[in-house]
C-alpha cells in the first residue's frame, strides 16, 4: 500500500511528523543534539553571585567599567538572539524539517536562560541602573546586533531559501557565537580564571559554552547540509563571513579600545584579542566545504559537527591554558 503524502507545514498542515511511519529519525543530528541538552539542563537562580558582589566591589573604576562593558555586550546579544531566532524555526516548518524545530526550540529556551542569567549577575554586583552606555559606544556591535542579525534572521519569513538559512546560520551561529562570544570567552578567562575572580560567572560562562557548542554545531550542519544539495551555495557561505568580518573585529577592539596602549585593565592585549578572533572567524569553513558533493543521507546523521565543535573547544582551552602560563 503506498503511504499518504502528508504535510506538516503551518498553514497547510495535514499531518504530524511524529505520527508517520517510523516515527521520528533519533539518529538524525538536530534530535541526538535535543537529546545532549536535555540531558544538560542547568538553572541560572541555582548560581552563587555571593563573592562576585565581593569581587566586583573591591575592582578599580576602570577594573568595574570593563568588566559591565564585556558583560553587557553579552547581556544584549543574549536577548537579542532570543527573539532573532523564532524565524529560523518557521522557516524548518516550512521546509518540512521537524526535528530541526524541536532543537530549535531548545535552542530559543538556552538563549533566554543565559539572558536570564547575565541580568542576575548585573543584579548580584549592584548593577541596576541603565546599561546601555556599555554597548552604544561600539557602532560596530550595534551594527551587528540592531541591523545584520535581525535582518538576516527575519528575511526567512519573506523567503527561507537556503540561501538566506546559510546567511542566517552563518551570521548568527558562526559570527556570533563562533567568533564574538569565543573571543569573549577569552576575555572573561583573562579577567576570572587567571586572578581566582567572579566565580559565580565563570559557572555562568561554562554553561554558555557548552549550550553553544551544540547551537553552532547545529550552524554548521544547516550550511552543510546546503551545500551538499547545491554546491554554489558555498560561495554564500564566504560571501556572508567576509561581508561581517570588518564588524565583527570592531566588536572585538572596540571593547578595548577607550583606554590608552599599556592600560587596559586586566592586562588585556588587544592584539592578542584580535589575533584570537580572527583565528575563530574561519575554522568552520573546512568543516562546510568537506560537505560540498556529499550525500544527503549521510550529513543527516553525521557527527562530523558536534565532533569539530569539541575538537575546536579542546583546542580553546589548551590555548587559554597556554596564554595564562605566558
Amino acid at each position: 500500500m503506498t503511504a499518504t503524502k502528508r504535510t506538516i507545514e503551518h498553514g497547510k498542515r495535514d499531518g504530524f511528523a511524529s505520527l508517520s511511519g517510523g516515527g521520528l529519525k533519533q539518529d538524525s543530528f538536530p534530535l541526538r543534539l535535543f537529546a545532549k541538552g536535555n540531558a544538560k539542563h542547568w538553572n541560572p537562580a541555582d548560581i552563587d553571585f555571593t563573592q562576585d558582589a565581593a569581587d566586583f566591589a573591591a575592582m578599580t573604576d576602570d577594573e568595574r567599567w570593563q568588566c559591565c562593558a564585556l558583560a553587557a555586550q553579552f547581556l544584549a546579544g543574549e536577548e537579542s538572539v532570543t527573539q532573532d531566532l523564532q524565524p529560523f524555526v518557521a522557516a524548518m516548518a516550512a521546509e518540512g524539517r521537524f526535528a530541526d524545530e524541536m532543537y530549535l526550540t531548545q535552542f530559543v529556551f538556552e538563549e533566554a536562560k543565559h539572558t536570564q542569567a547575565f541580568r542576575l549577575w548585573f543584579d548580584a554586583v549592584g548593577m541596576t541602573s541603565d546599561l546601555h552606555e556599555y554597548i552604544e559606544h561600539n557602532e560596530h556591535y550595534m551594527e551587528i546586533f540592531t541591523e545584520a542579525l535581525p535582518e538576516s534572521l527575519y528575511a526567512l519569513g519573506d523567503d527561507p531559501s537556503p540561501r538566506n538559512q546559510i546567511r542566517a546560520s552563518v551570521t548568527y551561529n558562526h559570527i556570533v557565537e563562533g567568533t564574538l562570544a569565543l573571543t569573549g570567552y577569552f576575555a572573561w578567562h583573562k579577567i576570572c580564571a587567571e586572578r581566582g575572580i567572579l566565580p559565580g560567572l565563570q559557572q555562568v560562562i561554562k554553561h554558555i559554552g557548552d549550550d553553544e557548542r551544540r547551537h553552532m554545531a547545529w550552524g554548521t550542519f544547516t550550511c552543510r547540509r546546503h551545500v551538499a544539495a547545491d554546491d554554489g551555495l558555498y560561495d554564500v557561505v564566504d560571501e556572508r563571513m567576509q561581508e561581517l568580518m570588518v564588524p565583527a573585529m570592531g566588536v572585538v577592539t572596540g571593547t578595548v579600545d577607550r583606554f590608552p596602549e599599556g592600560r587596559v585593565p586586566f592586562d588585556i592585549d588587544i592584539n592578542e584579542l584580535a589575533e584570537y578572533a580572527m583565528d575563530k572567524l574561519g575554522r568552520r569553513l573546512g568543516a562546510i566545504e568537506s560537505a560540498r558533493g556529499a550525500d544527503l543521507f549521510v550529513i543527516d546523521v553525521d557527527a562530523e559537527p558536534e565532533a569539530l565543535e569539541e575538537q575546536f573547544h579542546a583546542e580553546d582551552q589548551r590555548e587559554l591554558v597556554a596564554a595564562a602560563a605566558g
